[in-house]
């Protein structure tokens, strides 16, 4: 990025969404004009388009698992995932100034708020009825509306400030230790340089149903000392019962190992998508197995050169 360079990044919005906090954690941020969209769909179209030059939005939570509305659209082609966030998640229960807690009988909350603060609510609120939101923003906006039928909001700290309401309760999640993946996705390009700590996304469509399918998949992995971080089957909408998999594994596409597993599941699967490789927000980097290195491979190569030309 040049020195006057801006850049357009779609988030799924409205402002005050844990994807907004998100978003504000990546570098050059004063470069960084943000821009809400309604739906992950919406934010992710907008990079195909090209009015944006990248997207950020949820992919998994240490509680909830993946958000398949964000696995299918990457499954859907031309977007690279480019950099991915840790963030801790943290619910508040967020009313308008001057309501107590026992006037919360109506809630609005996204699904994975709902799903992580189940037990509270169901110990504090347990006449309250919870609907739905597209987000915990737009939760937290609802409830900020002149006339609102709803009486709070489960959402993050920062929607409170947004919409100035006040916080009834703070950190009501039932896992204290929850986290959620978000990822930077832009336009298909060549990944960046490896850093020793990174990981590779892509999607593995089966060539067909038939035993030891999925088995197929993880071989190509497991030989080659390829460590999967996650792995989930989506459906491709062609009919009952034809998936693909969304995977996850440690490594850069750059490595041999890596290299070679994309290209064993090429092999076997009707088509593999490459979502990108980049650097892992933990930094955690890879303990190597022996045998599994460059330059175990480029041995290897050399070996079978010498075989091929009689000099074994």
């Amino acid at each position: 990025m040049t020195e006057a360079a801006r850049v357009r990044y779609a988030y799924l919005g409205p402002a005050g969404t844990f994807t907004e906090a998100a978003l504000r954690t990546l570098p050059h941020l004063d470069r960084i004009d943000p821009e809400p969209c309604a739906t992950v769909p919406a934010a992710l179209d907008a990079v195909r388009s090209g009015t944006a030059d990248g997207a950020v939005v949820p992919i998994e939570n240490s509680v909830e698992g993946g958000v398949p509305v964000t696995l299918d659209e990457l499954a859907g082609g031309h977007l690279m995932i480019t950099r991915e966030i840790l963030l801790p998640v943290s619910f508040a229960l967020l009313a308008r100034p001057g309501t107590q807690l026992a006037d919360c009988k109506r809630i609005s909350t996204h699904p994975h708020a709902a799903a992580q603060c189940r037990r509270w609510l169901a110990d504090n609120l347990p006449q309250a009825e919870v609907t739905l939101a597209s987000s915990t923003a737009a939760a937290a906006a609802a409830v900020a509306e002149e006339g609102s039928e709803f009486d709070a909001a489960v959402a993050p700290r920062i929607a409170g400030e947004r919409y100035r309401l006040d916080v009834l309760a703070n950190e009501i999640e039932d896992n204290a230790d929850a986290v959620t993946r978000f990822v930077l996705a832009t336009r298909p390009a060549a990944p960046g340089p490896m850093t020793g700590a990174d990981k590779t996304s892509l999607v593995a469509f089966i060539r067909d149903d038939h035993p030891g399918a999925l088995l197929e998949i993880l071989d190509e992995f497991a030989v080659r000392g390829v460590n999967l971080t996650r792995i989930e089957s989506r459906p491709t909408g062609d009919g009952i019962g034809r998936y693909n998999f969304s995977i996850d594994c440690e490594g850069h596409v750059d490595e041999a190992r890596v290299g070679e597993a994309l290209m064993g599941l090429r092999r076997v699967c009707a088509e593999v998508r490459f979502l990108g490789s980049y650097p892992r927000a933990d930094g955690a980097r890879i303990d190597l197995r022996i045998g599994t290195t460059d330059a175990d491979f480029r041995g290897a190569a050399d070996w079978l050169a010498r075989v091929r030309e009689g000099r074994s």
